[in-house]
């Protein structure tokens, strides 16, 4: 069953081979103390360096999964509460998240359809970090990197944190536009999930150190410590970290990715636009993700056209959360093959 379902996703085909060549290579009985294991970390670091562009001195992290850096942020970095500007439920739940930590933790929420105003946006000194889901799975909408850089040239004191679980290795960033990026590998790096990743500016190790906190299974002080000489502070999913090497090293850079994805996408919005009984459910192209589209429609049609895609061999992604009866979601992720993002513009065409 070709799966087009936002996550898990669909793998790269070639992860059978990646499996075999890590029990070949003994990866998979590597200790995370190791000189096998640190020297895979410091590749793996690197090749995000010239795959994804991340900065030089920005610091690549593992974690288990997106949803544990919710916690580890608010934890080890915020020093006074977090400011939360959210769309739709994975954004609500970071900012519960980082409420049962910090009760002074507070937000903005806004509409799908809706572009952010960054010139009458209103942060009071009260919040050291701005958050940001600049991806959002539950409602397929995203933060253009135009508004991330407006929020960091009016508030250049403040961090800001970006959730990009379901962007990062689709889309290209402008790193240097925040101070924190986070995301997990079971979405746009086409892989099993299981490893998350968080990526730090050197900004954002100076307040951790600031902050001092220390003690807790997942304190960042104790994960940087660790990765300083490239090892992790607990045992890793030793294996999700090589796959991840072996993705990056296959992979084209970025900005090609980020080139063909956007192709898709058009395609796919067209081939929607153009349907007699279905709609894209954000309707403003400035606020609509590259790399998931939600679709919309009366609950019966969903439900047939999802049972129909089956039929033909194909996985819809179901809605989320209130949208969950009416809409089904499509992934536009680099491991879905043109030739298979082509067969389900045709299925749709039907409609």
């Amino acid at each position: 069953m070709l799966t087009f379902a936002p996550g898990p996703s669909k793998v790269y085909d070639a992860l059978p081979t990646y499996l075999q060549d890590a029990y070949n290579e003994g990866i998979l009985s590597a200790n995370h103390r190791s000189n096998a294991f640190m020297h895979l970390y410091q590749e793996t670091e690197q090749l995000m360096r010239e795959k994804l562009h991340m900065p030089d001195d920005y610091k690549l992290l593992f974690t288990s999964s997106a949803t544990e850096n919710w916690e580890i942020i608010t934890q080890s970095i915020v020093q006074q509460a977090s400011f939360h500007i959210y769309s739709g439920s994975f954004g609500k739940k970071w900012i519960g998240f980082a409420k049962h930590i910090n009760l002074a933790t507070d937000g903005l929420k806004i509409e799908a359809n809706q572009t952010l105003d960054v010139a009458n946006l209103e942060i009071s000194e009260d919040f050291d970090l701005i958050a940001l889901t600049q991806n959002e799975t539950a409602n397929a909408t995203q933060v253009p990197m135009s508004i991330i850089e407006g929020i960091k040239e009016k508030y250049p004191e403040k961090m800001i944190a970006v959730d990009t679980t379901s962007s990062i290795a689709g889309i290209e960033f402008d790193f240097g536009l925040a101070d924190i990026w986070y995301g997990s590998v079971q979405k746009c790096f086409g892989l099993p999930a299981g490893l998350g990743i968080l990526i730090l500016s050197p900004k954002a190790i100076e307040k951790c150190e600031s902050k001092g906190e220390k003690g807790l299974y997942n304190s960042l002080s104790f994960i940087l410590e660790n990765a300083a000489g490239y090892q992790t502070h607990y045992t890793p999913n030793v294996l999700g970290i090589y796959l991840l090497n072996r993705v990056l090293k296959d992979l084209e850079e970025i900005q090609h990715i980020d080139a063909n994805l956007r192709e898709r996408m058009k395609k796919l919005e067209n081939a929607v636009a153009q349907s007699k009984s279905l709609r894209m459910l954000v309707d403003n192209s400035e606020t609509r993700s590259t790399t998931v589209l939600a679709v919309t429609g009366p609950e019966e049609l969903i439900s047939a056209v999802k049972k129909d895609a089956e039929k033909e061999g194909m996985q819809l992604g179901s809605g989320y959360g209130p949208h969950k009866p009416t809409s089904f979601r499509i992934a536009n992720f680099p491991a879905i093959t043109n030739a298979e993002m082509d067969k389900l513009i045709g299925f749709l065409g039907k409609y």
